[in-house]
């Protein structure tokens, strides 16, 4: 499923100027740890976490993840916005907590 279908489907908020509507949602990842996520989310995952930092952004293009989700209302810093627009990566945000949203995603792509 698209990105930018996936996030109006499930009521996310864009953030940066991409919506990921040339990347497919293939599965999730969630987590806080940027180490962790670099070895082991996939790519054209959805990445779910409260890290809203340039060192997200970074992991986000190595894993080559499909988008960041900030859960629980996280916010995106003005540093994080401006790489996240020049690397083209969809950032979105939802009030809604990571488990929650994880099973919204897992149900919505199956």
């Amino acid at each position: 499923m698209q990105i930018n279908a996936l996030a109006e489907k499930l009521g996310w908020k864009l953030l940066t100027e991409c919506d990921g509507s040339d990347r497919t949602a293939e599965g999730c990842y969630c987590g806080d740890l940027l180490s962790w996520v670099m070895g082991r989310a996939k790519a054209d995952d959805v990445w779910l976490t409260v890290m809203g930092n340039i060192n997200a952004i970074a992991v986000a293009a190595l894993a080559d993840v499909s988008a960041i989700v900030l859960v629980e209302s996280a916010v995106l810093d003005s540093e994080a916005l401006a790489r996240a627009n020049q690397q083209e990566i969809a950032v979105y945000s939802t009030d809604v907590p990571a488990y929650e949203t994880a099973l919204k995603v897992a149900q919505t792509l199956e």
